[in-house]
């Protein structure tokens, strides 16, 4: 008996590579999707928004009027740190953890889209969230406690804090895949507050007991905080050191939480 061969179609063994218009597409779609989930969900918005504006109307405006313009401003830049910290915290730990208890990471894993537009999405979304509240911030330093920033000043502290705030991604990502979706808010306010706190965002620096001072660079919001400080005229010490640190945690923390959920999803 005479072996048959089967032809097989090319399309049947080989799969059609996407363009690059159809691969920046998929990015865009999925970073526009992102913030608009998050944009439109008070929950999450209104936390972020109200928190470090209130504390700043009441210890930067109300309560610093007898301090004088510096605790103002200095207050500025220490809210707006507080402030950058929790979308990259919680807007990719508490909805990382939450989406892969749910299976949504395994059904994103399925759709013909790139990997990491997942990802670009929530760090953008955490970048447009911390811009909203430093402009809010600069506003109500601006107006109502009459801090004198020049337009350079401004756009610094702006630059800060969108970019500091992917450290905090980096961090949120990885205890996202260390924890439970149930617990990851109370994992992640046990890092944001006590963190707050030690880089000296409540208390100044030099009020802090001398083992809490020196132990505080160990903690990214101490080296945000200085690059801050130095956006709007506080500090003049340079921030080469402060800004290869943040690079570091972050790269550090990316690379660990990307390997956990290439492992376990």
């Amino acid at each position: 008996m005479n072996a048959t061969s089967i032809p097989t179609s090319p399309t049947a063994t080989t799969f059609q590579r996407m363009s690059t218009k159809r691969v920046l597409g998929a990015y865009v779609a999925e970073a526009r999707g992102e913030c608009l989930r998050y944009m439109r969900n008070p929950g999450f918005m209104l936390p972020i928004i109200l928190f470090p504006t209130m504390f700043y109307m009441l210890f930067g405006i109300v309560m610093g009027k007898s301090e004088g313009a510096d605790a103002a401003r200095y207050l500025l830049a220490s809210y707006g740190v507080f402030g950058v910290m929790s979308p990259g915290l919680f807007g990719f730990g508490v909805s990382l953890a939450l989406e892969r208890d749910g299976g949504l990471l395994t059904y994103k894993r399925a759709l013909p889209m790139p990997p990491g537009a997942y990802l670009l999405g929530k760090m953008l979304m955490a970048m447009l969230a911390a811009a909203l509240v430093i402009v809010l911030l600069l506003v109500m330093g601006v107006f109502l406690a009459h801090v004198a920033l020049t337009v350079q000043q401004a756009a610094g502290l702006l630059l800060t804090g969108m970019l500091g705030v992917l450290p905090f991604c980096a961090l949120g990502m990885l205890i996202g895949t260390l924890i439970k979706g149930q617990g990851a808010p109370g994992m992640l306010n046990l890092v944001y507050l006590p963190m707050s706190f030690l880089s000296g965002l409540w208390i100044p620096m030099q009020m802090l007991p001398k083992v809490l001072q020196q132990v505080a660079p160990i903690w990214p919001s101490y080296h945000l905080h200085q690059v801050a400080l130095e956006a709007i005229g506080v500090n003049h010490d340079g921030i080469g050191m402060h800004v290869l640190v943040l690079g570091g945690f972050a790269v550090v923390f990316f690379a660990i939480a990307a390997r956990r959920l290439r492992r376990y999803g």
